[in-house]
């Protein structure tokens, strides 16, 4: 048998061949007791076509429905269909919809023909017996079947090359649908985004519009307030005019008083130089009313009773003070006779220095009979200005005043220190400007020691050096020198060496100063508009007391003090006598302190002594000691001192 392809391309057997009409042994239909001695009559069947032929006439009559329902779709409705896929265009969603759900036309099949039976059985139906015949009309069935057959498969594989077209195409949409779907999208995003935009241009329009609409009224109240102005500014230009005027006559009297103050500043200038000369002139004489007194001028002041001295002595009957002379000191002394029954006259010791202070004096009055000597320190002549005297007779109380100092008890050095830059204060106005450095030491059985530092902290022995070879000037390495602006810091300065100087307990005085003590204030001043500068100083010494070992009593630590103090104290006589005799050889050298005050005591600086007194008349021997010193020194003359300017 023939074999056709199905509409999926499967093999299928011919139908011819599935299907057969013959009469099949044992599927006879049961006869009845009354049809027994009939003829078989044959059983009327349904007929079925084969399972190919049934697959086809489905497709085909899908095909039929799809082509019946595109054919009711009006021409017009197509052209729009087409037109609406046209690039560029934006076709509405439901559209599109349409488009999808739009039926594809497909070609009209021609319709099928009726089975045409056999021409000699049309008629009539053959017996049962005769098959011959059956089988006869069964192949003519066959043939046309056959026919048939093919030519239901061809219409078929026409009505597949249809659909295949159809497919195509319906992709080809599909295609088009789903680059208009992503066009529609995109455009709707667009949309939405020119939305926004027109919204935010909307609200910036507002915005823009509720400015103009401020401005304005901005503008409106700019040009009321340039109307004010306007009228405000032609004011103001009439009275520029007026003070223009003004101005041009003030130029005019400026220009007089410029005159006036060149001249003016011609007298000033004449006036500075006279002050400067008379400044000069008053420096020469105050040096020279200092010489005229002495390079080396002597005070003796007598200390008063303290409280517990007055229970031993009463009064002072051994010392007088004339009242016409306060220059003069008598020491009286009774005389008893060798066997002890006769009394002699009192014996008068006469003294006389440049000035005597008695026990009623005040720490004031003593400071402004030197007040004139420690300006010369500012004027730039060294000045030493020392207190010599036994233990006991005031010599630290006169230089430093007591433990609880106050204004009025203060002593020699911190009214030098106040009086020395008030002065220079005072000449500032006058173009000086000055410098200040200070240093507080002693010297201890012939050592040196530093008084601004702790005993702890002190190093090596300091060592009293030459500055330069080319220099007189002396200094201590090592020592500290501290700069200074104001009298409060030098205050400060003087209670630090005073808790670290060395005091002890002897038989004459429960705190006697077992050492010199030496402040000195380097004065440096500049005149720069004068070309001046001036180098001194300002030494303030409070001697350690005498002794005589007799009284004292001093052993051990004691005894060594006392001796150097005393060897010392003479090599200060011995110094001074040779300056007086114009010696070739002072003996600086054999002491510490002479070694260290040497620029202060020769003829190049001015010297003032202080002899402090006992008023006890147990230490009338030590006091006449004092005073006989003191005289010694009083008739000394080391010449003229000289100002260190450059």
């Amino acid at each position: 048998m023939e074999q056709k392809g199905n509409a999926d391309g499967r093999q299928v057997p011919l139908a011819g061949k599935a299907l057969s009409q013959l009469p099949v042994p044992g599927l006879r239909a049961k006869r009845g007791p009354s049809d027994e001695n009939q003829p078989p009559t044959e059983q009327k069947r349904a007929r079925r076509l084969p399972v190919p032929t049934r697959r086809v006439a489905a497709s085909i009559a899908t095909t039929y429905s799809k082509a019946s329902a595109a054919a009711a779709v009006p021409r017009t409705q197509r052209a729009g269909c087409r037109a609406s896929l046209r690039p560029g265009r934006i076709i509405p969603a439901a559209s599109v919809a349409d488009v999808v759900r739009r039926p594809v036309p497909v070609a009209a099949a021609p319709k099928m023909a009726a089975p045409v039976l056999a021409a000699g059985n049309e008629g009539k139906k053959r017996a049962a017996w005769d098959l011959k015949g059956q089988l006869s009309d069964m192949r003519t069935k066959v043939s046309s079947y056959k026919d048939k057959v093919q030519r239901l498969d061809g219409e078929n594989q026409q009505l597949k090359r249809q659909l295949q077209e159809q497919v195509v195409q319906n992709r080809e949409l599909s295609s088009q649908v789903s680059t208009l779907s992503s066009a529609l999208h995109t455009c709707q995003e667009q949309a939405r985004q020119r939305l926004h935009e027109v919204k935010e241009l909307s609200d910036l329009k507002q915005q823009l519009e509720e400015q103009v609409t401020s401005h304005s009224r901005t503008i409106r109240q700019l040009e009321g307030t340039k109307r004010d102005l306007s009228s405000l500014l032609e004011t103001r230009e009439v009275k520029l005019k007026l003070v223009e005027e003004g101005l041009a006559q003030r130029e005019c009297e400026n220009k007089e008083l410029r005159g006036q103050v060149a001249v003016q500043l011609q007298v000033m200038t004449q006036q500075e130089e006279r002050l400067h000369h008379l400044e000069m002139e008053r420096r020469r004489l105050h040096n020279l009313v200092q010489e005229l007194k002495g390079n080396i001028r002597v005070f003796c002041r007598v200390r008063p009773l303290l409280a517990w001295e007055k229970e031993r002595q009463t009064g002072l009957e051994h010392l007088h003070f004339p009242l016409q002379d306060n220059k003069a000191l008598v020491l009286s002394k009774v005389e008893e006779s060798h066997i002890g029954r006769d009394r002699k006259g009192d014996v008068k010791y006469d003294f006389s220095f440049d000035r005597v202070f008695s026990p009623a004096c005040s720490q004031e009055e003593v400071f402004e009979e030197i007040a004139l000597l420690v300006q010369s320190a500012l004027d730039g002549y060294h000045v030493c200005i020392f207190a010599y005297g036994q233990t006991g007779s005031g010599k630290t109380y006169t230089m430093e005043g007591p433990d609880d100092m106050s204004p009025e008890t203060m002593g020699m050095i911190p009214r030098a220190v106040q009086q020395v830059f008030q002065g220079a204060r005072e000449l500032e106005p006058k173009g000086w400007q000055y410098h200040f450095t200070a240093n507080f030491l002693e010297i201890y059985n012939e050592s040196l020691r530093d008084l601004l530092v702790g005993r702890p902290e002190r190093g090596a022995e300091l060592e009293i050096k030459r500055v330069s070879q080319s220099s007189e000037e002396l200094h201590v390495p090592n020592l500290r020198y501290m700069p200074v602006d104001s009298e409060d810091e030098v205050l400060k300065l003087l209670q630090t060496a005073k808790a670290n100087r060395s005091v002890a307990k002897t038989a004459l005085n429960d705190r006697s100063s077992r050492s010199h003590s030496l402040f000195q204030l380097r004065i440096e001043g500049w005149n720069r508009s004068r070309d001046l500068h001036s180098v001194s100083v300002l030494s303030l010494v409070d001697l350690a007391g005498s002794e005589r070992l007799d009284k004292s009593f001093s052993k051990g630590e004691r005894l060594r003090e006392t001796q150097a103090i005393n060897t010392s104290l003479s090599t200060l006589g011995l110094v001074i006598m040779a300056l007086s005799n114009k010696e070739p050889h002072i003996p600086y050298r054999n002491s510490k302190l002479t070694y260290l005050l040497q620029n202060s005591l020769g003829g190049n600086s001015k010297m003032l002594m202080f002899v402090n007194i006992s008023p006890l008349e147990e230490n009338l021997s030590e006091s006449l000691n004092s005073l006989r010193f003191a005289s010694k020194v009083n008739e000394c003359v080391i010449g003229t001192a000289q100002a260190n300017r450059k």
